[in-house]
């Protein structure tokens, strides 16, 4: 059934305003240098600003990264640190209620991009028939608009297809959700170009993204049932994947964590990215450093910068990595895990009898400029430097900073940051600040002053790795075990930077383990929730989790956008269990 539902838009004239004049509203493209005065890239701009904010710890990020087996993240110190209303707990839970405030924030954030990429439809329409850049730009937007309408299918099982600003939205869910979304990107494609980077669609974008949406097209026509996966769907999975595979534009980068660096904007694997170099940007996100321990002081120039103590690998996916590879160490194993830019002297490594209160000389030292912690999944005792209580600058000797056991600052510096595997929401001696292991999979920010901003990385929404394990997965379930084994062991074999812990080949592939793999290669990232529903793992019991509603698949929409469809009754229909 089709419904009508009015998305709020910014005025005209406002819109452009804001493109012409916010940074965090330029698209963030070398393309667009000193073209701040072209209309067509003014309206584009305000179409791409709210990518940044939208993805942020508070909004999508959280809301993707907490309700799956991934991560966890409880009340802390007195309880009361990172409760927030137990807006986390609901949704690690799967108990979102439809006042969640991630959930309504990212529902907010996501249809005003929407209404971004209509403002600047309609705008570009106009030029498009005497201007061929007006006519890739308007291709550009469409593109944009049906990237996000998929990720509104992807959360809430609708979308809203909505040409002109004066219309009322229409309301699509299931099978005409995902045909409307699979029209709009197959009327583009063709139009758009791969000469703008990854801050911008690209024909390269918009193939993966029909990937995806082949992919997971048999759970958004049944969101609530198995999904069924047609020989049809799997090959145009394949169609697509290979498009992007075969254009030769990408290359899975040697060095797995540096996808995630500073500098990550001209990395090759990435395929499409929200631009977040610190010379255009000043973007507020905790992608870098939501995890990490308070303790923790990442950069020497800076002793104000520091974690905050979020959340929390689970043990449940950690021992994904154990089941592995048994007895080898994971660290040692597989160059995903962990990156070791410290390392401890032999003669340090030995910690017994040492306590804060006696280890004035167990340090060494480093050069602050090349500083850099360990990347990865951090266990245990933290080293680094070293934040004294009253704030002052880090511990040096001849010029070189002093690298320490790191101190628990918010116990009052009497233990180590230890971090241990245990973490959950119901047990009061699990929630103490260094409990859980933690991930630093994003380089914190160089310019990073405050550690609350500055996120200077490109934020990864598809990358070249994703397109393989796609391809595979399609392979897979139509039998073609030896394809997908090969594009599996292809992606593990090319992270060389490291020889002695590239991930060894698999010798067999099934879809049990093709899940574990997605879990290996794209943590932390955008697409675990996603890939839990559709391998059928979401109603799984893990990390105090147990609720097993099938309808928790869907996020529940938020009861501010229904009462503000009131005037259209039926307009907005809440998604079933709640």
């Amino acid at each position: 059934m089709k419904n009508k539902f009015l998305i709020r838009i910014l005025s005209l004239s406002a819109l452009v305003n804001i493109g012409c004049s916010d940074l965090s509203e330029q698209i963030i493209d070398e393309s667009l240098d000193a073209q701040t005065d072209n209309v067509a890239i003014s309206v584009m701009a305000a179409a791409y600003g709210p990518l940044p904010d939208a993805f942020t710890h508070t909004k999508n990020y959280g809301l993707q990264l907490v309700s799956s087996d991934q991560a966890i993240l409880p009340p802390r110190g007195s309880g009361n640190d990172w409760y927030d209303g137990g807006k986390y707990i609901e949704l690690h839970q799967h108990t979102p209620t439809t006042t969640n405030v991630v959930v309504k924030d990212t529902w907010s954030a996501f249809t005003l991009m929407i209404s971004r990429t209509v403002t600047a439809i309609e705008r570009l329409q106009p030029m498009a028939a005497t201007d061929p850049e007006a006519a890739k730009a308007l291709a550009e937007m469409r593109g944009l608009r049906a990237y996000y309408n998929m990720l509104m299918l992807d959360y809430w099982g609708i979308v809203f297809k909505k040409d002109a600003s004066a219309q009322n939205s229409i309301i699509l869910r299931r099978a005409e959700a995902v045909t409307y979304v699979e029209s709009e990107f197959l009327a583009v494609v063709n139009q758009v170009d791969n000469t703008k980077g990854p801050g911008r669609i690209s024909q390269a974008s918009i193939n993966g993204f029909l990937a995806q949406l082949y992919l997971n097209a048999g759970v958004y026509r049944n969101p609530y049932g198995t999904a069924s996966f047609s020989a049809t769907d799997m090959d145009k999975v394949i169609e697509y994947t290979n498009k992007v595979i075969n254009s030769g534009l990408f290359i899975l980068s040697p060095e797995y964590f540096s996808i995630f660096d500073d500098n990550n904007h001209s990395n090759k694997e990435l395929i499409f990215a929200i631009d977040q170099r610190s010379n255009l940007t000043t973007s507020h996100n905790r992608l870098a450093y939501w995890s990490l321990s308070g303790s923790q002081y990442p950069l020497a120039a800076f002793p104000k910068a520091n974690g905050t103590d979020g959340p929390a690998l689970t043990k449940y996916f950690y021992n994904t990595w154990v089941q592995a590879y048994g007895s080898t160490d994971p660290a040692q194993a597989d160059a995903r895990f962990y990156k070791e830019n410290l390392v401890i002297p032999q003669n340090l490594q030995n910690l017994t009898g040492i306590t804060p209160a006696n280890d004035s000389d167990h340090y060494f030292l480093v050069n602050g400029a090349t500083y850099q912690i360990n990347r990865g999944i951090q266990r245990g005792i933290q080293w680094g430097l070293r934040n004294p209580a009253n704030g002052q600058p880090f511990k040096m000797e001849n010029g070189q900073y002093k690298i320490y056991p790191m101190i628990e600052q918010r116990n009052g510096f009497t233990t180590y940051v230890n971090h241990t595997i245990d973490i959950d929401l119901e047990n009061p001696n699990n929630k103490d600040y260094s409990d859980g292991y933690r991930v630093a999979k994003y380089q914190f920010s160089s310019t990073s002053d405050t550690g609350r901003n500055k996120g200077q990385a490109d934020i990864v929404l598809l990358r070249l790795a994703d397109i393989y394990l796609m391809r595979a997965e399609a392979q897979l379930r139509k039998g073609n075990n030896g394809a997908a084994l090969a594009d599996v062991n292809f992606v593990r074999a090319s992270r060389t930077a490291r020889p002695l812990v590239t991930p060894p080949a698999l010798t067999s592939i099934n879809l049990d383990l093709l899940y574990r793999e997605r879990g290996f290669e794209l943590y932390w990232e955008y697409s675990r929730r996603t890939d839990m529903i559709r391998f059928g793992h979401f109603e799984d019991t893990y990390a105090s989790k147990t609720n097993a509603d099938v309808r928790k698949r869907l996020f529940p929409i938020p009861q501010s956008a229904i009462d503000g469809a009131s005037s259209a009754p039926g307009y907005l229909v809440q998604n079933e269990g709640y």
